[in-house]
């Protein structure tokens, strides 16, 4: 029997009310539906309808400290807390995975081992954490620091990070609640694994009081391109979200990334790479130009140049012409491969400030893509039968108008050249995402020990 076709993987990315930043002054577009259930159950539902493999929301932990008449353009202020709402939707939702966001300088590791463990039971199996190390000031200060941690270091603490949740996510073994009452015993002591934990980051010794999660762990996620982001996610994740901007950039970080993990005992189907792509979809080139050029018309340079701001390590642009190149900017502690991938377009393309911030405030730096269905379907076929995507992330500009455009015109197109599921075939997560579900390490322990009796007795 022949093996089944690849097929892309897929996911919805659910940012506010759209992922142009200027999405929130659209006519289409309800500003409010941002804090809104109603708005993200729409949403989810529509995702899930479509057989995408999760809905991800993104977070920070801090407001801007821009001042408030320039943040008062944009709609980013206008969030909610991920995992809740994403705790929320798993009732609204059976098959579709649900990923959030949560940094690990903020929130000791127990208390993200436990809201993790309690969505993954909550959702039967669908949930993912998108590990972030948390790259501004501003965020800093809401936790009585003066500034953020150093890149490399809070990366350093990443590692430790993941390995205190992990342990504690094996507090028990999967069978270890007997609930065997005639014998009085509720579990089994010998399926009880606490944590004893001493490291430079962190001491933790105790166990969660929440039963070990559906898939093990939840579906471990990445969005670092630098290399420290590299590093930990071939060490670490299974999932990367990536914004690329050409196919040879893209296939360049996918097979980078991926001859990284050998090292670390993996093969290269252990982790899948998405790059985010926002697609303005059309029946013509002339519609799709028309979506792309009615948001762009919209976009206040203000509200762009703060963009560029605040990817750039938080440096003052308001002293520059709009229409001269980018100054040289110093390499700040922020988000490292954001600032990297800002100055690459610039001098690539020699763009100015102006030309520059039109070119990424569509999706933050993300792919933007603007055509018919049959033409956005081409290039993300190209990406992905070419080694540089597993898939994408899909950046609706407006939401919901956004998605359900790729959802009715992109995805049937895909569907017709064997690219994408038209049903589920898993329940979780890692099921949609072909990804195996970890053993816990007291049960490979035991096998090895019995496997190494087996072969040291006599024939």
């Amino acid at each position: 029997m022949s093996p089944s076709p690849r097929q892309m993987h897929l996911g919805a990315f659910l940012f506010g009310v759209g992922h142009h930043l200027a999405a929130w002054r659209h006519p289409d577009v309800d500003p409010a539906g941002a804090a809104s259930l109603a708005h993200y159950q729409r949403l989810a539902r529509l995702a899930e309808a479509a057989k995408f493999d999760a809905i991800f929301c993104a977070d920070n932990v801090g407001l801007s400290d821009a001042p408030a008449h320039l943040l008062a353009r944009n709609a980013l202020p206008y969030m909610l807390e991920p995992l809740q709402l994403l705790t929320a939707l798993a009732g609204a939702t059976e098959r579709i995975g649900l990923v959030a966001t949560v940094s690990t300088s903020y929130l000791p590791p127990y208390h993200l081992a436990r809201k993790f463990a309690t969505l993954d039971r909550l959702s039967e199996g669908r949930s993912g954490w998108n590990l972030v190390t948390s790259g501004s000031d501003f965020e800093a200060r809401n936790f009585g620091l003066d500034q953020q941690a150093d890149h490399a270091s809070r990366y350093q603490r990443a590692h430790e990070y993941v390995k205190v949740a992990q342990g504690l996510w094996d507090s028990w073994e999967d069978d270890a609640f007997r609930f065997d009452a005639q014998a009085g015993q509720f579990f089994d002591p010998a399926k009880l694994h606490r944590v004893s934990h001493e490291g430079p980051h962190y001491s933790v010794h105790g166990a969660l009081q929440t039963p070990r999660p559906v898939q093990g762990y939840p579906v471990m996620v990445q969005a670092g391109s630098s290399e420290d982001g590299q590093n930990l996610a071939a060490e670490t994740a299974e999932l990367v979200f990536t914004a690329q901007q050409t196919v040879e950039e893209a296939r360049a970080f996918y097979q980078g990334l991926k001859a990284r993990l050998p090292a670390h005992g993996r093969t290269p189907d252990a982790l899948k790479v998405l790059p985010g792509v926002s697609t303005f979809v059309g029946r013509s080139e002339a519609e799709a130009q028309d979506k792309y050029e009615a948001l762009q018309s919209l976009i206040d340079p203000a509200q762009g140049l703060g963009l560029l701001s605040a990817f750039l390590g938080g440096v003052d642009l308001s002293g520059y012409p709009l229409d001269g190149p980018l100054p040289e900017l110093p390499r700040t502690e922020g988000w490292q491969s954001r600032q990297d991938l800002f100055s690459a377009m610039a001098r690539r393309d020699n763009l100015s400030l102006r030309q520059l911030y039109q070119k990424v405030i569509s999706a933050r730096g993300h792919w933007t893509l603007v055509g018919t269905p049959v033409q956005i379907a081409d290039q993300l076929e190209h990406w992905f039968q070419t080694g540089a995507a597993d898939g994408f992330n899909v950046m609706g500009p407006t939401l919901p108008h956004g998605l359900s455009d790729f959802i009715e015109g992109v995805l049937p197109e895909l569907r017709r050249r064997g690219l994408f599921r038209t049903e589920y075939t898993g329940r979780t997560l890692r099921e949609h995402l072909g990804l195996p579900r970890p053993a816990h390490p007291a049960v490979l322990a035991r096998q090895a020990i019995q496997a190494t009796e087996v072969e040291a007795s006599p024939a």
